[in-house]
């Protein structure tokens, strides 16, 4: 819920403390919620080989963690190498990885599983499509991220983004 009100700090701190107690899926959800904070700020930096590193790192404890294994990790993994390649001006590459993860989070979600751990990579998309200026693909994303989870205020903030510049 606190991610959802935009409070990433308070959400690190959660996961650290379950993280910490032998939660394996909080340290999935640490690695992911970092991952994404840290893709944010070398998005920022200009995507940087020195500002994408700490992303590389959280890609490559996700990929160890998901050993090739369809589940929350990979699509964690998935979502932060779109944010790298988006970081990266990589419209084509950050696509691939965003579709990919989607469709392992419907498939997840099917299966009554669940997907990516925190924010959906719907909702993600949303995020990133609206980082690189595609206000319709954005749009859409949010819309299917407030449909299959619902509202939050992540959401319907990412909506007025999208809707205010087309």
């Amino acid at each position: 819920m606190r991610v959802n009100e935009f409070d990433f700090p308070g959400a690190s701190a959660l996961l650290r403390v379950a993280a910490e107690r032998g939660d394996g899926g909080a340290e999935i959800a640490l690695v992911y919620l970092r991952g994404l904070v840290d893709a944010r700020e070398a998005f920022l930096d200009g995507g940087t080989a020195a500002s994408l590193a700490p992303v590389q790192a959280a890609i490559e404890s996700l990929g160890t963690v998901a050993q090739g294994r369809r589940g929350s990790a990979e699509i964690a993994r998935l979502v932060l190498q779109a944010a790298a390649a988006a970081a990266q001006s990589e419209r084509d590459e950050m696509r691939l990885y965003l579709d990919t993860a989607i469709q392992m989070e419907v498939i997840q979600s099917a299966a009554g599983l669940t997907g990516a751990p925190l924010i959906s990579a719907t909702e993600v998309a949303g995020d990133l499509w609206l980082r690189v200026d595609q206000y319709e693909d954005a749009r859409r994303s949010y819309t299917e991220a407030a449909e299959q989870a619902g509202s939050s205020l992540r959401i319907l903030a990412g909506l007025g983004h999208a809707a205010s510049r087309l």
